[in-house]
């Protein structure tokens, strides 16, 4: 026969009862149960104190900055790739400068080589308009186009750097931001452990749960952007060699009237006629 007070206690026990436990798991002394649903994601955002979601949301911050320029100068370089022989092509096949200008004035913002291209055009009109005055006397045609065209190369190349500023410092923050969150699940491990006088897994399981958790979530945000960087870095180097060999073709056909041959960008050879 079941006193009414033992009826009470089993309503009791068995209302304490949580998922992935049963009776016996509670009434043994069995905690791992009730640490196992005390661990995960979703115990860390009803848990995390005002430290832990500032250290949250910065990591969130940083994830969404990273995957943005991933993809903002991933498209644009896959796109200047695209174009550039291009745009050389048809600047160098033009009937005459001003057809060249024409066209090149057609690309997009983002293109390079037609920016490059069209300073180097305008620096030799403006020096042809200037001849007679203090400005000529000063800079020869040479010199004039040489810095227009130094002007134009690194505006573009800083262009292409754009965002690996940060990158570069959300690579080298991100795991310390994460760790910086693992300490502080550590820290209310020990607070736990210090107020129930027990070192049981139902005690720590939740903080170092917390603590695992952000030091994964730092370390997926770091990484994605450090490969990124040695990405667009070894990239850019590779486009800012073209810039340059591009910017001596068209000082020196700006500057003399006449293309120089052999050259791998922006000059073509063109076979002598069989009289």
């Amino acid at each position: 026969m079941m006193l009414p007070g033992d009826a009470g206690q089993s309503l009791d026990v068995s209302s304490a009862l949580l998922p992935g436990m049963d009776r016996l798991d509670l009434m043994m002394g069995n905690t791992d149960s009730l640490a196992l649903s005390k661990m995960g994601f979703s115990h860390l955002l009803d848990n995390a104190d005002m430290v832990g979601m500032v250290a949250g949301a910065v990591l969130a911050v940083m994830s969404v900055l990273v995957w943005f320029y991933i993809l903002y100068n991933l498209l644009r370089l896959v796109s200047v790739r695209m174009r550039y022989q291009r745009v050389m092509d048809t600047f160098w096949d033009a009937r005459s400068p001003r057809d060249a200008i024409d066209q090149l004035k057609a690309e997009p913002e983002y293109e390079p080589f037609s920016k490059i291209a069209l300073d180097a055009a305008f620096a030799a009109e403006h020096h042809s308009d200037a001849l007679g005055g203090r400005m000529a006397e000063a800079l020869s045609r040479h010199e004039f186009i040489d810095r227009a065209v130094r002007s134009g190369v690194d505006r573009e190349a800083g262009r292409l750097e754009s965002g690996l500023t940060m990158l570069a410092s959300v690579g080298s923050t991100a795991p310390f931001v994460g760790l910086f969150g693992t300490v502080w699940g550590i820290y209310h491990a020990l607070i736990r452990i210090g107020a129930s006088g027990e070192a049981t897994l139902d005690v720590v399981a939740g903080p170092v749960g917390e603590a695992l958790i952000m030091t994964c979530i730092g370390l997926g945000v770091a990484i994605p952007s450090v490969l990124a960087y040695n990405y667009f870095v070894r990239s850019n180097k590779e486009m800012n060699a073209r810039f340059a060999t591009f910017a001596h073709d068209l000082l020196d056909y700006f500057a003399t009237g006449n293309r120089v041959r052999g050259q791998r960008y922006g000059t073509k050879q063109h076979m002598p006629s069989q009289g």
